[in-house]
């Protein structure tokens, strides 16, 4: 048996494993709740060896559980912190090797499903219909149904979903059965996929074409402005993308823009990704989530980590290939260094807020007795990146572009751990060709890159995009200095991110007026773009612009997204923690569950 590599799994993943999952399911909107059935198909990895299955849970109503079709002896254990409550099954006769045997189990979801997120139609656009999405990373597949819920283990799903509304899931649409309340809506994935990229949404939904092999889909209300982002870009990424690694092996490529309380820029689902609104901003600069949630179809989708702890080989991959998709359209390889700076600045700051020596900022990271949730930060993105970078660099362009495919190819549908990429590395560079690379290779500090926290050996980057962008905050030191639109008419929205970062991280913060100034200026506080509206009030709360307070509360009633969500509340707490508790009670409902917890620790109210 192979050992259990993941330590938020409870499963007996090393004695059994999935193999399909068929999930049965109606989505009850009056009770805001999933009930149904969910039948997996388990091959054994022993002869004999083991007398149970262990399937996580997570606050799941389990009515009752058969084993090949008759009933079973079972036992829902008592809660281990995050990783919930393990499900133990018993198989009296145990299985030969690579027997498979199918467990049917009748279930509900209940109020504490942290994967589910409900809204009444009143929370939506258009007030027609309720909507219910999911979202199942890191671990709360978990709380939608037993299963093994780690991302060392693999399934193809079909997915019978009957709702009274429009549904979209993570796998190919095989159409619908009936109408009504009781439509039954089909899917299926032939590609194997963990457990956290299971993905369900409904409500009224709408789709529109926007490539050869892509929709988006969203609100009524929502479509047309999401078609128009997307619209121009997709095909172009996905031509991008596939020059860098090879074709795409999935079918179709779908987002779905979800409504504003989702709480992630985006979900790489396959087939669909999940999309905060927050992109959806008027004027195409803020679509390179698009880039990354697509270049996760190979990285973390088709190969994926084995555990969380070594989650950088997901999102290291990805934020490559994204910066390598974006340089390609953009046709400029400045684009990828002045993206790859943009990184660094918030990787300096994650280490930053950890301290240097704190073990979250180590590449590969402990995840025994860690809610992967505690430990999600920009550090395995900025990290990741800077590695496959570096080995990009140590090899040459050239010699790296030949090993992506390999390496994509020979972990297709499999998952790994940082050593066996090491060994996949290492084994491509043995071949004779690149013997001229041998001293190079020999100089790699796997352990150290692995291991050390901190902030790893920063390259040499083309900053010709950033330079202008620090040039103008440097005047806005400047006591006498007197703003214009202009300054910034020839932008990017990204360039102007860097500006405001960098005048955010001044070691003396603007003062009231001139902070007012920058927003009026730059057209700061009527822009549609929650990237520049968020790090503008940050900037005004540093300055103790009193007028933006209740900006910043509006803003945070408007957007569910995290990576503004908390940064914002823990800003407004020190500057107002009356207006940030009042604020947080008022939309608590607002934010997804996954949010909500994260706010209540942010604002010192876990315990409540």
């Amino acid at each position: 048996m192979a050992p259990i590599r993941d330590p938020n799994t409870l499963s007996n993943c090393d004695a059994w494993r999935t193999r399909h999952t068929t999930a049965n399911l109606k989505i009850e909107f009056e009770a805001k709740r999933l009930h149904g059935s969910v039948v997996l198909e388990l091959e054994s990895q022993t002869d004999r060896g083991s007398k149970e299955i262990v399937l996580d849970s997570s606050f799941l109503d389990v009515s009752s559980i058969k084993l090949n079709s008759s009933p079973s002896k079972w036992e829902i254990k008592d809660r281990v912190g995050a990783d919930g409550s393990p499900v133990h099954i018993a198989v009296p006769e145990g299985a030969a090797k690579g027997e498979v045997v199918k467990l049917e189990i009748e279930l509900a979801t209940t109020d504490k499903c942290t994967a589910l997120q409900w809204l009444t139609p009143a929370q939506t656009s258009n007030k027609k219909a309720p909507f219910m999405f999911s979202q199942c990373q890191a671990i709360h597949a978990r709380s939608l149904f037993p299963c093994q819920d780690t991302p060392d283990v693999k399934s193809t799903y079909n997915f019978n979903i009957t709702s009274p509304h429009v549904v979209v899931a993570s796998g190919v649409s095989k159409g619908t059965e009936g109408e009504g309340p009781e439509t039954l809506y089909k899917f299926e994935q032939k590609v194997p996929i963990p457990s956290y990229l299971f993905a369900l949404a409904s409500g009224d939904i709408a789709e529109a074409k926007i490539g050869r092999c892509s929709a988006v889909a969203t609100g009524p209300n929502e479509l047309a402005a999401s078609k128009w982002e997307l619209e121009d870009d997709m095909d172009k990424f996905l031509d991008a993308a596939e020059k860098i690694v090879f074709p795409y092996r999935w079918g179709e490529y779908n987002v779905l823009v979800l409504p504003p309380s989702f709480p992630y820029g985006g979900m790489e689902n396959p087939i669909y990704t999940f999309a905060t609104p927050t992109i959806i901003s008027g004027d195409r600069q803020n679509i390179d989530v698009i880039a990354h949630e697509l270049a996760h179809s190979w990285s973390g989708n088709l190969v994926t980590s084995c555990s969380w702890e070594h989650f950088w080989l997901n999102e290291g991959w990805t934020m490559y290939l994204e910066r390598r998709i974006l340089a390609t359209i953009h046709q400029n390889n400045a684009y990828f260094d002045f993206s790859a700076i943009r990184g660094w600045s918030a990787l300096e700051e994650a280490v930053n807020s950890y301290g240097k020596d704190h073990e979250f900022t180590k590449l590969c990271i402990s995840h025994k007795g860690i809610d992967p949730d505690d430990a999600f930060s920009t550090v395995p993105y900025e990290k990741g990146f800077h590695f496959v970078y570096y080995l990009d660099g140590l090899v040459g362009r050239e010699n790296f572009d030949k090993f992506i495919p390999h390496y994509f190819d020979k972990w297709s549908n499999k998952s790994l751990d940082s050593f066996e990429f090491k060994e996949t590395f290492l084994e491509f560079f043995n071949a004779p060709e690149y013997m001229s690379l041998k001293d190079k290779i020999a100089s790699i500090d796997w352990e150290g890159r692995f291991y050390t926290p901190g902030l790893p050996p920063k390259p040499e980057f083309d900053t010709s995009l950033a330079d202008v962008c620090y040039a103008l905050a440097e005047k806005w030191k400047q006591a006498d200095f007197s703003p214009s639109p202009e300054d910034i008419s020839s932008w990017t929205g990204n360039q102007v991110l860097v500006f405001l970062d960098t005048v955010q991280d001044f070691q003396t913060p603007l003062t009231v007026e001139k902070a007012q100034a920058l927003g009026k200026a730059y057209g700061l506080l009527n822009t549609k773009n929650a990237e520049l509206k968020t790090v503008y009030y940050q900037i005004a709360m540093q300055a103790k612009d009193i007028s933006s307070y209740q900006g910043v509360a509006d803003l945070l009633g408007e957007v569910g997204r995290m990576k503004f969500v908390r940064p914002l509340f823990k800003s407004l707490n020190k500057v107002d923690r009356e207006l940030a508790l009042k604020t947080f009670e008022k939309n608590r409902d607002f934010y997804h569950p996954i949010c909500r917890q994260m706010v209540e620790k942010d604002l010192g109210l876990a315990s409540a």
